[in-house]
Protein backbone atom coordinates (compact mmCIF):
# COMPACT_ATOMS: atom_id res chain seq x y z
CA UNK A 1 0.00 0.00 0.00
CA UNK A 2 1.71 3.52 -0.84
CA UNK A 3 2.14 5.88 1.65
CA UNK A 4 -0.59 9.10 1.57
CA UNK A 5 1.01 12.78 0.94
CA UNK A 6 0.70 13.93 4.93
CA UNK A 7 -1.84 17.14 5.65
CA UNK A 8 0.78 19.68 4.78
CA UNK A 9 1.71 18.31 1.66
CA UNK A 10 -1.61 18.34 0.77
CA UNK A 11 -2.00 21.28 1.53
CA UNK A 12 1.24 22.88 -0.01
CA UNK A 13 -0.26 21.41 -3.31
CA UNK A 14 -2.97 23.40 -2.95
CA UNK A 15 -0.84 26.41 -3.45
CA UNK A 16 0.96 25.15 -7.23
CA UNK A 17 1.81 21.89 -9.39
CA UNK A 18 4.63 20.50 -7.29
CA UNK A 19 5.58 18.45 -10.65
CA UNK A 20 6.27 21.84 -12.30
CA UNK A 21 9.04 23.73 -12.74
CA UNK A 22 9.09 27.71 -11.86
CA UNK A 23 11.41 30.40 -12.09
CA UNK A 24 13.38 31.30 -9.14
CA UNK A 25 11.32 34.42 -8.09
CA UNK A 26 8.45 32.29 -8.62
CA UNK A 27 9.61 29.81 -6.60
CA UNK A 28 10.17 31.85 -3.71
CA UNK A 29 6.31 33.40 -4.14
CA UNK A 30 5.20 30.03 -3.83
CA UNK A 31 7.47 28.74 -0.19
CA UNK A 32 5.86 32.21 0.84
CA UNK A 33 2.57 31.05 0.18
CA UNK A 34 2.51 27.45 1.73
CA UNK A 35 1.22 26.89 4.82
CA UNK A 36 4.22 27.80 7.73
CA UNK A 37 4.74 26.58 11.00
CA UNK A 38 4.66 27.70 14.46
CA UNK A 39 8.38 28.86 14.24
CA UNK A 40 10.43 31.24 11.15
CA UNK A 41 11.32 28.59 8.36
CA UNK A 42 14.57 28.80 7.42
CA UNK A 43 14.76 28.51 3.32
CA UNK A 44 17.31 26.73 1.46
CA UNK A 45 18.01 25.99 -1.90
CA UNK A 46 19.39 22.19 -2.37
CA UNK A 47 20.94 21.69 -6.04
CA UNK A 48 22.24 18.07 -6.92
CA UNK A 49 25.61 18.18 -8.98
CA UNK A 50 26.77 16.83 -12.47
CA UNK A 51 30.39 16.13 -10.58
CA UNK A 52 31.86 13.16 -9.11
CA UNK A 53 32.31 13.37 -5.56
CA UNK A 54 35.01 10.53 -5.25
CA UNK A 55 37.28 13.31 -7.58
CA UNK A 56 39.20 15.86 -5.27
CA UNK A 57 40.09 18.27 -8.05
CA UNK A 58 35.77 17.67 -8.66
CA UNK A 59 35.06 19.32 -4.93
CA UNK A 60 32.82 22.43 -4.89
CA UNK A 61 32.67 24.82 -2.27
CA UNK A 62 32.45 28.52 -1.90
CA UNK A 63 31.05 31.57 0.26
CA UNK A 64 27.72 33.90 -0.74
CA UNK A 65 27.12 37.36 0.94
CA UNK A 66 23.69 37.08 0.85
CA UNK A 67 22.17 41.01 0.21
CA UNK A 68 19.71 40.71 2.64
CA UNK A 69 21.29 38.24 5.30
CA UNK A 70 20.57 34.86 6.39
CA UNK A 71 18.18 35.84 9.17
CA UNK A 72 20.35 34.15 11.56
CA UNK A 73 22.57 35.49 14.66
CA UNK A 74 25.73 34.26 13.66
CA UNK A 75 28.16 33.61 16.60
CA UNK A 76 31.86 33.77 15.46
CA UNK A 77 35.04 32.49 17.08
CA UNK A 78 38.13 34.23 16.04
CA UNK A 79 41.34 32.56 16.39
CA UNK A 80 43.67 35.65 16.73
CA UNK A 81 46.78 37.32 18.42
CA UNK A 82 44.67 40.05 18.71
CA UNK A 83 41.62 39.36 20.36
CA UNK A 84 41.13 42.99 21.51
CA UNK A 85 40.30 43.60 17.63
CA UNK A 86 38.47 40.56 16.78
CA UNK A 87 35.72 41.38 19.70
CA UNK A 88 35.61 45.33 19.17
CA UNK A 89 34.17 44.06 15.33
CA UNK A 90 32.03 41.77 16.87
CA UNK A 91 33.87 38.74 17.60
CA UNK A 92 31.63 36.74 20.17
CA UNK A 93 34.70 34.65 21.02
CA UNK A 94 38.47 35.69 20.58
CA UNK A 95 41.68 34.03 21.25
CA UNK A 96 44.36 31.67 20.55
CA UNK A 97 45.75 29.28 23.08
CA UNK A 98 43.11 29.92 25.76
CA UNK A 99 40.39 29.08 22.69
CA UNK A 100 42.49 25.97 21.38
CA UNK A 101 42.67 24.18 24.78
CA UNK A 102 38.60 24.91 25.33
CA UNK A 103 37.78 23.84 21.97
CA UNK A 104 39.72 21.04 22.84
CA UNK A 105 37.50 20.32 25.72
CA UNK A 106 34.60 20.06 23.86
CA UNK A 107 33.57 24.00 23.30
CA UNK A 108 31.72 24.39 20.21
CA UNK A 109 28.99 27.18 20.95
CA UNK A 110 29.31 29.29 17.92
CA UNK A 111 28.48 28.82 14.18
CA UNK A 112 31.65 30.18 12.08
CA UNK A 113 35.47 29.88 13.39
CA UNK A 114 37.68 32.38 11.54
CA UNK A 115 41.49 32.49 12.29
CA UNK A 116 44.49 34.90 10.83
CA UNK A 117 46.81 33.31 8.36
CA UNK A 118 49.60 33.13 11.03
CA UNK A 119 47.37 31.46 13.60
CA UNK A 120 46.36 28.60 11.46
CA UNK A 121 49.86 26.81 12.45
CA UNK A 122 48.38 26.80 16.14
CA UNK A 123 44.26 25.95 14.77
CA UNK A 124 45.66 22.80 13.39
CA UNK A 125 45.70 21.23 16.99
CA UNK A 126 41.90 21.20 16.83
CA UNK A 127 41.35 20.06 12.83
CA UNK A 128 40.15 16.80 14.26
CA UNK A 129 37.32 18.45 16.24
CA UNK A 130 36.47 21.66 14.21
CA UNK A 131 36.71 18.91 10.59
CA UNK A 132 34.01 16.43 11.26
CA UNK A 133 31.68 19.96 12.44
CA UNK A 134 32.66 22.18 9.39
CA UNK A 135 34.10 24.74 11.13
CA UNK A 136 37.44 24.04 10.07
CA UNK A 137 38.81 27.68 9.26
CA UNK A 138 39.47 27.16 5.85
CA UNK A 139 41.47 30.40 2.75
CA UNK A 140 38.64 28.65 0.39
CA UNK A 141 35.68 29.05 2.98
CA UNK A 142 37.11 32.61 3.31
CA UNK A 143 37.47 32.39 7.15
CA UNK A 144 41.32 32.27 6.92
CA UNK A 145 42.39 36.36 6.79
CA UNK A 146 44.74 38.98 8.23
CA UNK A 147 41.63 41.10 8.06
CA UNK A 148 39.77 40.11 10.74
CA UNK A 149 37.65 42.67 11.37
CA UNK A 150 36.57 42.72 7.87
CA UNK A 151 35.85 38.65 7.81
CA UNK A 152 33.29 38.77 11.47
CA UNK A 153 31.11 41.79 9.81
CA UNK A 154 31.15 40.03 6.27
CA UNK A 155 30.21 36.89 8.43
CA UNK A 156 27.64 38.56 10.64
CA UNK A 157 26.11 40.14 7.85
CA UNK A 158 25.20 36.80 5.97
CA UNK A 159 27.94 35.52 4.32
CA UNK A 160 27.17 31.90 4.11
CA UNK A 161 29.63 28.84 3.42
CA UNK A 162 28.46 25.84 0.82
CA UNK A 163 30.00 22.69 0.67
CA UNK A 164 29.27 19.35 -1.24
CA UNK A 165 28.42 16.41 0.54
CA UNK A 166 29.58 12.88 -0.29
CA UNK A 167 26.65 12.80 -2.84
CA UNK A 168 27.01 15.39 -4.84
CA UNK A 169 24.23 17.21 -3.41
CA UNK A 170 24.85 21.27 -1.84
CA UNK A 171 22.52 22.71 0.30
CA UNK A 172 22.16 27.09 0.35
CA UNK A 173 20.36 29.03 3.14
CA UNK A 174 19.05 31.97 1.54
CA UNK A 175 16.87 33.23 4.63
CA UNK A 176 13.92 32.63 6.63
CA UNK A 177 10.07 32.46 5.72
CA UNK A 178 9.45 35.67 7.42
CA UNK A 179 11.31 37.37 4.53
CA UNK A 180 9.83 39.05 1.76
CA UNK A 181 9.32 37.14 -1.35
CA UNK A 182 11.60 39.87 -3.04
CA UNK A 183 14.24 39.23 -0.36
CA UNK A 184 14.18 35.70 -0.69
CA UNK A 185 14.49 35.86 -4.80
CA UNK A 186 17.36 38.71 -4.27
CA UNK A 187 19.30 35.88 -1.91
CA UNK A 188 18.45 32.76 -4.20
CA UNK A 189 19.73 34.75 -7.02
CA UNK A 190 23.29 35.70 -5.13
CA UNK A 191 23.26 32.17 -4.09
CA UNK A 192 23.03 30.37 -7.47
CA UNK A 193 25.35 32.66 -8.99
CA UNK A 194 27.67 31.70 -6.17
CA UNK A 195 26.84 28.07 -7.02
CA UNK A 196 27.86 28.54 -10.84
CA UNK A 197 31.32 30.31 -10.41
CA UNK A 198 32.20 27.13 -7.88
CA UNK A 199 32.46 24.90 -11.03
CA UNK A 200 35.79 22.67 -10.54
CA UNK A 201 37.99 23.58 -12.92
CA UNK A 202 38.46 19.55 -13.39
CA UNK A 203 34.93 19.70 -14.20
CA UNK A 204 35.34 16.96 -17.53
CA UNK A 205 31.55 18.37 -18.96
CA UNK A 206 28.25 17.76 -19.05
CA UNK A 207 25.68 19.40 -16.73
CA UNK A 208 27.20 20.86 -13.70
CA UNK A 209 23.79 21.45 -11.85
CA UNK A 210 21.23 18.37 -12.34
CA UNK A 211 18.44 20.07 -10.43
CA UNK A 212 17.41 22.63 -7.95
CA UNK A 213 14.59 22.92 -5.32
CA UNK A 214 13.61 25.63 -3.00
CA UNK A 215 12.06 24.72 0.36
CA UNK A 216 11.65 25.84 3.64
CA UNK A 217 11.69 23.98 6.91
CA UNK A 218 8.58 21.96 6.92
CA UNK A 219 7.80 22.72 3.55
CA UNK A 220 7.93 20.39 0.29
CA UNK A 221 10.49 21.49 -2.20
CA UNK A 222 9.72 23.42 -5.16
CA UNK A 223 11.79 22.30 -8.10
CA UNK A 224 13.32 25.66 -10.14
CA UNK A 225 13.97 25.73 -14.06
CA UNK A 226 17.65 25.10 -14.81
CA UNK A 227 18.17 26.85 -17.95
CA UNK A 228 19.38 30.30 -17.00
CA UNK A 229 22.13 28.24 -14.72
CA UNK A 230 22.47 25.63 -17.34
CA UNK A 231 23.46 28.10 -19.34
CA UNK A 232 25.95 30.38 -17.15
CA UNK A 233 27.59 26.59 -15.45
CA UNK A 234 28.36 25.74 -19.68
CA UNK A 235 30.80 29.53 -19.73
CA UNK A 236 31.98 29.83 -16.17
Amino acid sequence: MSKQPSKRYRAAAQVADLKAKYDIAQAAEIIKKMPGAKFDETVEISAFLGVDPKQSDQMVRGTVSLPNGSGKKIKVLAFTENPAEALAAGADYAGLADLIAKVNGGFLDFDVAISTVTAMKDVRQVARVLGPKGLMPNPKSGTVSDDIPKTIKEVKAGRVEFKMDKTGNIVIVIGKKSFSAQQLTENAQAALTALVKSQPAGFAGGRFIKSITVSASMSPGVAVDLKPYSAAAATA
